[in-house]
């Protein structure tokens, strides 16, 4: 039987990049609250509203 190598990659580089960010305490927890009825996880919701925001904000 043949062995095949495990290969993974570095940590970091996947696109992402980790920061600290400072979020009120209200928003985390609405932020929580969506990400317990949406089954999607807190950085997961973050990333996808981020997203949304830069694709679609207007700056006058």
């Amino acid at each position: 039987m043949e062995i095949k190598p495990l290969t993974i990659k570095r940590r970091g580089e996947d696109g992402n990049k980790i920061i600290t960010v400072r979020i009120k305490e209200d928003t985390l927890s609405a932020l929580d609250k969506l990400a317990a009825e949406t089954n999607y996880s807190r950085n997961e919701l973050i990333n996808i509203i981020l997203r949304h925001g830069v694709n679609n904000i207007i700056i006058e």
